[in-house]
């Protein structure tokens, strides 16, 4: 059993309303909401380090400089790359006992703008590649971190990196006790649209927040395969063709010279044509009317980097029709060590599940494959489109107050994906009407914040002792 691990309880299965409230409120008893404020490093704690040159040491090698100079670039860039270290550090804090899907990687960029189906514009949770089933208040724990982390980058004093953090848990909190008193379809069918979101900007954000939503919300309509495909291509023969951009763009026929193309193009084609299996039928009919026209490896993200990533460029009815997919490799959760391991094999479709589970309405070519690698290992895979409307916040932009209202929306968003995997009843009876939680989330995140900083100080050291490779760092 994971270290510190408390049983994860649910009320009987159809128990009743007052049933699910008075089990949240006897979590109350075994693990009280102000336990939630201390973060202490345990006596065991590993070495941050080591954590990450194990995630690295099933990564593409040439990339994980890559990986560590992005995350030595400043605490937040580190905290973005840490998921799987503070996995840890978690499995050390009280537990509710009450658990819920989790996004497992919930700071506050992987809140953003996205497209449904019916071409709206919507705002929720976006990166699910550490999703598992878990303690809920792990991803709050995240979430409020790293409202601090990004606080203190902007100068930020303690009194409005307290009131972030407090509006924002409070907000998580007063939606969970909303969504406790809705119907299941209510829930399910909760979400937050442009017009919700433009509303919520009103309310608490300055002027020149609600300008810079308007220009990331415009921005963001024009971010689509149409766009990527003016950016990322070149015509060559005739053809259209992913350009190169080494070393985070790199075609497959510049990656593997000896291997024909006609060869790459097969074996590609057919993952396209297995992970399409996965979609709806109405969805794989669709898919059916692309052809595939090039391939490419593309760096991603942050923590993400090394990690296998392919896009797919894709024509319809001609060369002008363009669809680019992403296959990105999906690895075991950093939460399992300490939540238990998925009761999905495919660790792809772990992550569709779970975004699928938590999001409110998902990408209409989310799937999953397993792809046989040219050095003869499985590797799982989930696929999306790469862009799809796409806007992400600018943190270093906001003003204390716009950073508070960006938070209240993500934990408003938080609690919906909460509420649809978890008992929410149970939830927001041990969160209660009163401030002992927020309260406890504010102190816990001022003390991340620092075991952050020294963690990420950590890193930029072994950097420059020649520990572990990256690229040139600025002198000092």
């Amino acid at each position: 059993m994971p270290r510190n691990a408390t049983t994860a309880m649910r009320a009987t299965p159809h128990a009743t309303p007052e049933e699910r409230a008075a089990f949240g409120k006897e979590a109350r008893r075994r693990s009280p909401r102000s336990s939630h404020a201390a973060y202490k490093p345990s006596a065991h704690r590993p070495d941050p380090l080591a954590i990450l040159e194990a995630q690295s040491a099933a990564r593409v090698p040439e990339l994980v400089p890559i990986r560590y100079s992005r995350m030595t670039e400043s605490p937040f860039r580190f905290y973005r790359g840490a998921a799987a270290i503070m996995a840890s550090d978690l499995a050390d804090t009280p537990r509710s006992g009450l658990t819920a899907q989790l996004c497992g990687d919930a700071h506050m960029l992987n809140f953003r703008l996205l497209a449904s189906p019916e071409r709206q514009l919507m705002f929720d949770i976006n990166d699910f590649d550490e999703t598992l089933p878990g303690p809920w208040e792990w991803d709050v724990k995240r979430l409020s971190a790293s409202l601090v982390i990004a606080g203190r980058a902007n100068n930020f004093d303690d009194a409005e990196r307290a009131r972030i953090v407090n509006s924002t848990v409070r907000s998580y909190r007063e939606a969970m006790i909303r969504f406790a008193g809705m119907s299941n379809l209510d829930v399910w069918y909760a979400k937050i649209d442009a017009a919700r979101l433009e509303a919520l900007a009103a309310a608490g954000s300055t002027k020149r927040g609600q300008k810079n939503l308007a220009r990331a919300m415009a921005k963001a309509r024009t971010r689509d395969s149409l766009d990527a495909f003016d950016k990322l291509t070149e015509t060559v023969d005739g053809r259209p063709r992913i350009a190169a951009d080494p070393p985070l763009l790199v075609p497959a026929g510049d990656l593997l010279p000896d291997v024909e193309r006609s060869a790459l193009e097969r074996q590609f084609r057919g993952l396209i044509e297995r992970y399409g299996r996965t979609l709806p039928s109405d969805r794989r009919a669709l898919l059916k009317d692309y052809r595939l026209a090039d391939v490419a490896r593309k760096v991603v993200g942050v923590g993400s980097v090394g990690t296998r990533c392919w896009i797919f460029l894709l024509l319809g009815r001609d060369d002008q029709d363009p669809l680019f997919l992403q296959a990105k490799e999906a690895d075991t959760s950093v939460l399992a060590p300490h939540v238990g391991a998925s009761r999905y094999p495919n660790q792809g479709e772990r992550v569709v599940s779970g975004q699928r589970l938590m999001q409110a309405t998902s990408d209409i070519f989310l799937g999953w494959e397993r792809v046989d690698g040219i050095d003869g290992r499985q590797r799982d895979f989930y696929v999306r489109q790469l862009r799809d409307w796409k806007g992400i916040a600018m943190p270093e932009r906001m003003r204390p107050k716009d950073m508070e209202a960006f938070g209240e929306l993500c934990g408003v968003t938080l609690a919906r994906a909460h509420a649809r995997s978890g008992d929410r009843i149970a939830i927001a009876a041990y969160l209660g009407s009163g401030e002992p939680f927020d309260r406890a989330l504010a102190a816990f995140a001022e003390a991340y914040a620092d075991q952050n900083e020294r963690d990420h100080q950590a890193l930029v050291d072994a950097v420059r002792a020649g520990r572990l490779p990256a690229e040139e760092l600025p002198a000092v």
